[in-house]
């Protein structure tokens, strides 16, 4: 029995090195298959590192605000009788926008005329008294005062009334109504919003180490989300003679047209500074950076082998220092050379040594100021 046993452990152990043995065999043959084998070279697109002159700008945020912007309010107390205006609409300078109750003040203004009347009837007469010499000078003289006296309080009764006939002070559209007919409006109380937006300001801050850099008439580009990737161009019409102690920086103002009235007072835009002259910089598309938390690289085509027949084309990776990005394009600080041939898309598939095949019929056109087709 014992013999038995002896002999199906011998046996179990004998197949079992059999089965390693021809593993070890395959698992060989496939690693020596693996060295042999050859992965096929990639497909990229490459472009050569060629210097760009790039403006010099300074960015920033701005708020916009009209040129002329007031909210309509009451001067003297009144009730509403008429309102001619709709909220948003566009009006002229002079049009008559509410109208307030002036019934006691035409009653008195009645008064008024007659009291006028009155007084130039007596001083007509004093003075043909005086020319008779019928009459003291003083007499005259008290007789005129009179007269200019009730004219004055005519005049401030016409006033008053014309205080009452609310009416725009320069051309603009208006904003939301804010009043309703019979409501009893005091002193400084508002009507409606009056926005002149055919030209408009922008107020935006930069650092104090840019105050050497700004000048009155230098161009600004706005950018903001109604305008569909397209700027509009002004210019700085003032700069603040003192710096924020706070924040350090500089208040700078620049004037803009708008006559398609797609900016609106209040808006938040991003601004664009164009200072004088070009920095030649070495460029190449964002697409060809390989951006990692350890460093930033991109693959440079190179030819390996010597003789006709094996030369082949591989990349190697090369890590670069970038800069400030333009359109498609970016920076290169250093760590590229100009004239050097970088690939362009598609070297998040890549390795540092890989064998590649250039084919640039599939390479997109990268722009310094590319524009989205519209969908």
């Amino acid at each position: 029995m014992l013999r038995r046993i002896l002999f199906a452990i011998l046996g179990l152990l004998l197949v079992i090195g059999l089965l390693a043995g021809i593993k070890y065999l395959q698992i060989r043959k496939m690693v020596e298959q693996g060295k042999q084998a050859m992965v096929p070279p990639a497909v990229v697109t490459t472009v050569v590192a060629q210097p760009q002159a790039w403006e010099t700008t300074l960015t920033a945020t701005g708020s916009l605000r009209a040129v002329r912007g007031v909210t309509v309010t009451a001067e003297i107390p009144g009730k509403v009788v008429e309102i001619t205006f709709t909220s948003g609409a566009t009006v002229r300078e002079g049009q008559l926008l509410v109208r307030l109750d002036t019934a006691a003040e035409e009653a008195r203004l009645k008064s008024a005329a007659a009291a006028v009347e009155l007084a130039r009837i007596n001083l007509q007469r004093a003075r043909d008294l005086l020319q008779r010499n019928s009459m003291a000078r003083a007499g005259f003289d008290s007789a005129e005062s009179a007269y200019r006296q009730a004219l004055a309080e005519a005049e401030v009764i016409q006033a008053t009334i014309a205080k009452k006939q609310i009416r725009a002070p320069f051309s603009g559209r208006l904003g939301i109504r804010l009043v309703d007919p019979g409501q009893v409006l005091g002193e400084g109380d508002p009507i409606v919003t009056l926005q002149d937006v055919d030209s408009l300001l922008v107020d935006f801050r930069l650092p104090q180490q840019n105050l050497d850099r700004l000048q009155r008439g230098l161009v600004v580009r706005l950018h903001a989300d109604t305008l569909d990737d397209k700027a509009v161009a002004g210019r700085i019409t003032a700069i603040n003679p003192e710096v924020d102690p706070a924040s350090r920086n500089i208040r700078v103002r620049a004037a803009v047209a708008n006559p398609d009235h797609r900016l609106l007072p209040g808006m938040f835009v991003r601004v664009e500074v164009v200072l004088p002259g070009r920095n030649r910089v070495l460029a190449i598309p964002a697409t060809a950076v390989q951006y990692a938390p350890f460093g930033d690289s991109v693959f440079i085509v190179e030819r390996k082998g010597d003789t006709p027949g094996t030369t082949q084309l591989v990349v190697r990776q090369q890590f670069v220092r970038l800069g400030r990005a333009r359109g498609d394009f970016i920076a290169v600080r250093s760590g590229l050379k100009e004239g050097e041939r970088v690939v362009s898309t598609g070297v998040f598939k890549l390795r540092n040594g890989q064998s590649v095949v250039v084919d640039n019929t599939l390479s997109p056109t990268f722009e310094l100021a590319p524009h989205p087709p519209n969908t």
